[in-house]
């Protein structure tokens, strides 16, 4: 018979890829961790993983028994959440996914509120433009451009936001700034790689201007930001992040401005844990804080 230690060593290997980073993860030296799973493997009878110098390959038997081991995941954490007292001191650590211009201009300068009231709680911010999977544990809470279409996932709005078209004040010198909308066929753009745009919504730059000449992309959108600041061309940016930057002015934001949301969106068997239900408490006080810059 399998132990919940050995499904929790198992489901760290499985969503890290290799046994160092899952062995960091569950709190345990290397050596354990590809202990347990060769006793796993003499147990079942089958082998988990195939290793290599690169890391794991997980087999058809591991993928067969993800899914189970996952289930029994959150039959206990539903279990010890059931019964944990809400007075219970918050700690341990909450993953947290989100957009990385959320998590730079809006998450991080505040982060210290947040351990100031819950000292033993360790929050890592896990900035990315794909959508974390919370279905596979990458994150206890994950803020997302939509919500899911489907799993048992707790989902609710925490804002609308602005992006709007912006170039430096040195581009604009050089190359003169658009006084009417069609003046804008004659610039060119910053964007999005894309096929690495983990949602079709960080992509505004085709609803705005189809057919725009874009000359530089990137998966990020601080570099995005960064290259319209220092004069590569005009780009649709978060206005909460660019009004801040002296280098850049707006362009055309009467007409120019497309409005998306931020979901907050967790797993239902982790709302009631202690630790989730702070940090997720924290992404709502944030938000009603920057509500009116957004």
């Amino acid at each position: 018979m399998l132990n919940s230690d050995e499904l929790r060593l198992f489901l760290a290997v499985m969503r890290e890829g290799n046994m160092l980073a899952a062995a960091r993860r569950v709190g345990v030296d290397h050596s354990t961790v590809a202990r347990r799973l060769t006793n796993m493997e003499a147990t079942l009878g089958a082998r988990l993983f195939d290793r290599s110098p690169r890391g794991v390959t997980p087999t058809p038997a591991a993928f067969a028994l993800v899914s189970h081991a996952e289930r029994i995941e959150s039959e206990l954490l539903a279990a010890l959440s059931s019964v944990a007292g809400r007075d219970r001191e918050v700690e341990g650590t909450v993953r947290l996914a989100t957009p990385e211009a959320f998590a730079s201009h809006l998450i991080a300068p505040r982060v210290a509120a947040l351990r100031e009231r819950h000292p033993r709680l360790t929050l890592e911010l896990a900035s990315e433009s794909k959508a974390a999977s919370l279905s596979r544990r990458e994150a206890e809470i994950a803020v997302m451009l939509k919500p899911p279409p489907k799993g048992r996932f707790v989902t609710r709005k925490l804002a609308d936001y602005r992006l709007g078209l912006y170039a430096s004040k040195a581009y604009l010198e050089r190359e003169g700034r658009p006084s009417l909308r069609a003046d804008l066929s004659r610039h060119v753009f910053v964007s999005y790689i894309e096929e690495l745009a983990g949602f079709a919504e960080m992509i505004a730059l085709d609803q705005l201007l189809p057919g725009a000449a874009i000359v530089f992309r990137a998966s990020s959108s601080a570099a995005q930001h960064a290259a319209v600041a220092a004069g590569m061309g005009l780009g649709v940016l978060h206005v909460f992040a660019a009004a801040e930057d002296e280098r850049l002015v707006q362009i055309f934001p009467e007409s120019m401005e497309v409005w998306r949301s931020y979901w907050l969106v967790m797993h239902a068997d982790l709302q009631r844990l202690p630790r989730v239900r702070a940090a997720a408490d924290f992404l709502d006080e944030v938000m009603r804080g920057v509500r009116e810059r957004l």
